[in-house]
């Protein structure tokens, strides 16, 4: 069976991203790419490298007939994917990339979002898409929410040590360096080759940013108690990768442990071996997330080391994981291709 894809904001990075790994995808068929202010132009004038594709040419969102769709992937910027989605069909499959049905408390979205939610509806059916600890909802979900990029980097380290116990749950430190790609496409100065090449530069510097609001509901919801962690992502001069070194107080080896039983079996989380910890260039491209623990000098703490790709892992990578179980295929389709290196 061939299911009919379409990929609504086509023209940025996530929505070039799903098309590169759809295209390697044995039942899916991209029916429809959209886009706004290059609706009309072909698929590889906006991006040169998909010349090699056969795809229909972007349209605005109108044109689409989405009664030929099975799934829809929802690509486009914040507060925008609340309003379409809201007019699609409620037949209708989809899986949105936008931080719009991330958070299912309205109150909490418009303290980090600064506006009020323009769909509660589907914001109370919406399911939080982290895979690997929402599987058997996703599997039944008309409407997932992608997680944030870094929300997830900083779960995958964390997410299995609280549900266990085996951390202090509160002294958790995120140190979080991320690729530029995370920044979307748009034109801004501050992301310049000469502003940003040859430095890096931290922000939201004192818990301002919006993902906290991911990590507040989904830890506090995992301990059955307040869980508040101190994050700070630094923007480096790569164009993907998103690499976390967390530091937690517990037993190092315990914490190995843990998390080694908790993935294990998982398809794309891969643990180091004890006292490794991974790399950006290891997972780009792919939609792999390598995992090391390592213990502290300071008796009785750990880091954990947390590397995957911004674009693939962190959000196309896991669109495309979380449609495969809504459409009842392999989870893993389209997704084991091998990272590029170097």
């Amino acid at each position: 069976m061939t299911h009919k894809i379409a990929i609504l904001g086509a023209s940025g990075y996530t929505g070039a991203e799903l098309v590169r790994l759809i295209s390697t995808h044995p039942t899916m068929e991209i029916a429809a790419l959209s886009a706004d202010r290059k609706a009309g132009l072909p698929m590889h004038q906006v991006f040169p490298h998909l010349r090699h594709l056969d795809l229909p040419n972007l349209v605005k969102i109108d044109e689409i007939d989405f009664s030929q769709i099975d799934l829809c992937f929802c690509a486009l910027p914040h507060a925008t994917s609340q309003s379409v989605i809201k007019a699609l069909p409620k037949t209708l499959k989809i899986v949105d990339l936008s931080a719009d049905f991330r958070l299912r408390d309205p109150e909490v979205y418009a303290k980090w979002y600064g506006g009020t939610h323009d769909a509660l509806a589907c914001q109370k059916e919406a399911v939080y898409g982290l895979t690997e600890f929402y599987r058997d909802e996703i599997r039944g979900a008309r409407l997932v929410a992608g997680t944030g990029c870094n929300a997830a980097t900083g779960q995958y380290a964390l997410r299995p040590l609280i549900a266990a116990g085996v951390i202090d749950l509160d002294d958790i430190i995120i140190d979080l360096k991320t690729g530029v790609s995370g920044a979307g496409r748009s034109l801004k100065e501050n992301l310049l080759h000469a502003e940003l090449s040859e430095g890096a530069f931290s922000y939201a510097v004192g818990g301002t940013h919006r993902h906290l609001g991911e990590f507040d509901q989904e830890f506090s919801l995992l301990a059955g108690r307040e869980v508040r962690v101190q994050f700070t992502p630094t923007l480096i001069p790569a164009n993907r990768g998103i690499l976390a070194t967390v530091y937690v107080k517990g037993e190092a080896a315990e914490i190995y442990k843990t998390l080694a039983e908790a993935y294990e079996g998982e398809p794309f989380i891969k643990m180091l071996p004890y006292g490794e910890h991974p790399s950006t260039r290891h997972v780009r491209g792919s939609n792999f997330c390598h995992v090391g623990v390592v213990a502290d000098r300071i008796e009785g703490r750990a880091v954990i080391v947390v590397a995957l790709d911004n674009l693939t892992k962190g959000s196309s990578g896991q669109a495309l994981q979380n449609a495969n179980l809504m459409l009842g295929e392999q989870e893993t389709m389209g997704l084991m291709l091998a990272p590029v290196f170097p």
